[in-house]
């Protein structure tokens, strides 16, 4: 999806799978803390969103165990999951994240830290988003007929009752975010990063339950002896973890020592002057997301076509589910890498912007692009060449799993040719907002969604719906590497160059040894069945371990292949640790 960042050091939008992590970026009085205390703070926040994002995927896998990956229900029941954090994000978590967060760090510092302002927004979120929930759900047949494309009366039948359960998380999606940015504000942020790890665990005992009582899905469509018991426990509890997730802040807030009250006096909270200051990033957080859901309504074209065709051929139709579920897996290292070095540098970037010292900014931003490129290539090619085996572990149980996996597989490969150049252009945005220009994000972000939009709705008019996944897939890592190559020119042209033949030569450099590192991998898994599926696809263990052995092979032929070389990136990412190694000592 389209990635939408805040205000400060920019956050990258989650892919919409369901019970996504809204973890914002640590506002901008964590960037003034210094030396140990601030990386101990970016050590224990990264482990929070680890955790999270690691039970997430466990989460994703046994869901497909529970209903399948490429069936109906699956796909359906994304639909009504995806919708609340969709309408959150467009309608709310923009103004969270752009407008409230820099007003609650001021007040934070008045006399009684706070609690005035904080009891003030508090109650006005909980009315806000209390009867904007109300509303959404009280309109959840127009929403699912609204967002789906030939879908059937039976399907629009559970949509709608599946969306009954979800769309009153938009409503805690709202009071998380405020909540933790309250903590944030007071210099509490492991609890909100956390959060999510407590959301994801309630889901996992919600989905395991309902796999001991229903049985694991095995084979047919699950429609056919589908119930609205089944509809309660699935949606219900997902709903649970968000709501879970947002009460367990009260607990660190309580501890803050606010003394908070419902306060209805909205009236000079300064909100009006904000927001206008914000509107370009507002705007560019609305395009996005829209974007989205159009995108989403596309895809859903494949859920209509599966539903006449044999279990065997519906095995191999990828829709929402699977689309969503190849972005959370490639995104991993993103956020991982090019996330946290860019939240980091970006402090360089606003200072340097600060003192005057623009010269400086072209090195920085080229210093931030070469510092991720040895684990993002790395991850790209594992992507690649672990596709199938990868997809296995997300297309549950059932007797048709090896081709469910192939054709998440090929999203997964489709997904991941962009992955270099989503994490390129967002150290470039970075050098933009710490200028605090928003106005040009927000045109790059309306040219990158209006041409993918053209491009899926031409692709959605000459495809067949049963590759349509695919297509929308491809079209994302396209505009990637559209969006990364205009962002450069503008880059350029506004700062001066960058030295940008460097980073080039050195992600070439490193793609090389990534590729060699790849074509071993690929022998390795060729030998455990993973072109034939074999021993790779038999089973979620056999494709675990097959995971572990390749990328087990790739990562020590790569290390290897980039010290015997001297790729001069290798020190500064990893140099630590290899001083430790005997044999690895330069």
């Amino acid at each position: 999806m389209s990635q939408v960042p805040n205000s400060s050091a920019g956050s990258d939008q989650q892919p919409m799978t369901g019970a996504v992590d809204l973890v914002a970026e640590p506002p901008v009085e964590l960037h003034s803390q210094q030396g140990r205390s601030r990386s101990k703070v970016y050590a224990l926040m990264a482990s929070g969103t680890m955790v999270s994002r690691l039970l997430g995927f466990v989460r994703t896998a046994m869901l497909a165990m529970a209903i399948g990956s490429v069936t109906s229900v699956a796909d359906i029941f994304e639909k009504a999951n995806v919708i609340p954090t969709i309408i959150y994000m467009l309608l709310a978590g923009g103004v969270f994240n752009v407008v409230l967060i820099p007003q609650l760090i001021k007040a934070s510092k008045a006399k009684d830290r706070g609690a005035a302002y904080t009891s003030k927004l508090l109650t006005l979120v909980v009315v806000v988003m209390g009867a904007l929930t109300l509303i959404l759900t009280l309109c959840a047949r127009p929403l699912i007929i609204a967002l789906t494309n030939n879908w059937t009366e039976p399907m629009i039948m559970l949509g709608t009752a599946f969306a009954y359960w979800s769309l009153p998380q938009i409503f805690f999606y709202g009071l998380y975010a405020v909540l933790g940015q309250v903590l944030n504000a007071n210099g509490r942020f492991a609890a909100f990063m956390w959060a999510p790890a407590v959301n994801n665990i309630i889901q996992l005992l919600v989905i395991g339950a309902f796999i001991l009582t229903f049985g694991a899905y095995s084979s047919g469509d699950p429609m056919e002896n589908w119930s609205a018991f089944k509809t309660m426990w699935l949606a219900g509890g997902a709903t649970l973890g968000i709501v879970l997730q947002a009460f367990v802040l009260f607990w660190p807030l309580k501890k803050v020592g606010l003394k908070l009250n419902f306060d209805f006096g909205w009236r000079g909270m300064g909100l009006r002057h904000v927001g206008k200051l914000a509107i370009w990033t507002l705007g560019a957080m609305v395009i996005g997301n829209l974007s989205s859901l159009l995108y989403s309504k596309i895809v859903s074209g494949a859920t209509a076509a599966r539903a006449s065709m044999s279990p065997e051929q519906a095995a191999s139709v990828a829709g929402e589910y699977a689309l969503n579920t190849s972005q959370l897996i490639t995104v991993l290292p993103h956020s991982l890498f090019a996330l946290t070095v860019a939240t980091v540098l970006f402090n360089d970037f606003a200072r340097a912007f600060t003192e005057k010292r623009y010269k400086d900014v072209g090195q920085l931003l080229n210093r931030g692009m070469r510092s991720t490129a040895i684990p993002i290539v790395f991850c790209t090619i594992v992507f690649i060449v672990l596709a199938g085996p990868l997809g296995r572990l997300f297309a549950g149980s059932s007797e048709n799993a090896a081709q469910a996996a192939g054709a998440l597989g090929q999203l997964l490969v489709l997904t991941a040719l962009g992955l270099p150049f989503k994490s390129l252009q967002f150290f470039m945005l970075r050098v933009f907002y710490a200028e605090e220009d928003t106005r040009t994000p927000m045109l790059i972000q309306s040219a990158t969604a209006g041409l993918g939009l053209v491009l899926a709705f031409t692709a959605a008019a000459v495809v067949d719906p049963m590759h349509i996944a695919a297509a929308i897939a491809f079209i994302y890592g396209l505009t990637n590497v559209l969006s990364c190559i205009g962002t450069h020119f503008l880059v350029k042209r506004r700062y001066g160059g960058y030295d940008v033949n460097s980073v080039i030569d050195t992600y070439i450099r490193i793609g090389w040894m990534a590729t060699l590192s790849g074509v071993v991998g690929s022998l390795v898994l060729w030998l455990l069945g993973g072109f034939s599926f074999g021993f790779a696809y038999s089973s979620l263990i056999n494709a675990i371990i097959s995971i572990i052995l390749v990328a087990g092979t790739m990562g020590v032929v790569y290390i290897g292949l980039l010290h015997k070389t001297k790729v001069p990136e290798l020190d500064s990412f990893l140099g630590p640790i290899l001083r430790r190694i005997p044999g690895f000592k330069s």
